[in-house]
């Protein structure tokens, strides 16, 4: 590595489930393997799968201690051997998707003189070695803040309704809430013409942002019977789609009860380990979709 690339850098750690993150000083890889680009992050998104893995949501972590981070913004400094679609001072989302390119090695950082383990693309760090497969350039002018939602709660969003739930102009979809996958949701739904578009929240304000990126009727489920307002909105047919994002036993079975009987429910937010989702199984053999 070029002896005037950064040595160390600046990095959140995950070293203890349900405990604080320590930041501390971290040891760079002495020099880049095939594939490996070395990234300055300028802003790094925090997603809702990063703060259960904090909080151990999925259960014990294997690979403590560890980086975290996987959308974010940044400059190329330096590639390794191989990297093509990247290059030295361009413009980069950083995303937890494979995209262009090689997949490399992950990296091997140092930090209080033992390895530090870290995945294909890590952003809680100030300088980071991410796979060439997890780099897209993006124009040079890019609101870089912006960029980083492109790395997860953009793509992510855009993805669950065309690939997952293949959602279609007037379709009718109900989402379980509206944080930033939600939210992206909801702007995807309303561009593909769907309607209504039914954005469900605890919290008006983000209620209030669904409604300007395009949910048609909003529900917070705080004050109110959540599958009476549904089905007062979709009458007792039910919705075409329904997206849950919180992970909740309680709002997938909702999801499963306020479908149509060939409807889809598409599962984002991640249950609890341990959680249980007790349903009804028969109507999944006749063409409800889970």
């Amino acid at each position: 590595m070029n002896k005037q690339l950064p040595r160390a850098t600046k990095a959140a750690i995950l070293v203890e489930q349900r405990q604080p993150l320590v930041v501390d000083e971290v040891g760079l890889p002495e020099s880049l393997d095939v594939g490996q680009v070395l990234v300055r992050v300028h802003y790094s998104g925090i997603c809702g799968s990063q703060l259960g893995e904090i909080d151990g949501v999925k259960g014990e972590d294997q690979f403590l201690p560890h980086l975290l981070g996987h959308e974010g913004s940044g400059t190329v400094l330096a590639v390794g051997p191989g990297v093509l679609h990247v290059a030295p001072d361009d413009t980069v989302v950083l995303h937890w998707r494979r995209g262009l390119g090689i997949q490399s090695a992950t990296p091997v950082y140092r930090w209080n003189g033992t390895a530090l383990n870290a995945g294909w693309v890590t952003t809680f760090n100030e300088y980071a070695v991410v796979s060439e497969n997890r780099c897209t350039p993006v124009p040079p002018n890019s609101d870089l803040q912006v960029a980083t939602l492109f790395g997860c709660a953009a793509t992510t969003g855009f993805g669950v309704v065309e690939n997952d739930a293949r959602l279609r102009i007037g379709e009718s979809i109900v989402v379980l809430g509206v944080g930033g996958i939600g939210l992206n949701v909801v702007q995807a739904a309303s561009l593909v013409s769907a309607y209504p578009v039914i954005a469900v929240d605890l919290f008006d304000n983000r209620l209030e942002l669904a409604r300007q990126v395009g949910a048609t009727h909003l529900i917070n489920s705080s004050n109110a019977d959540l599958g009476q307002e549904i089905q007062a909105i979709l009458g007792t047919s039910g919705a075409d789609v329904v997206v849950d994002t919180t992970g909740l036993p309680e709002m997938i079975q909702l999801g499963l009860a306020r479908t149509k009987p060939q409807g889809r429910v598409v599962m984002v937010g991640v249950p609890g380990a341990g959680s249980q989702v007790g349903l009804f199984s028969l109507p999944l053999h006749f063409g409800k979709k889970l």
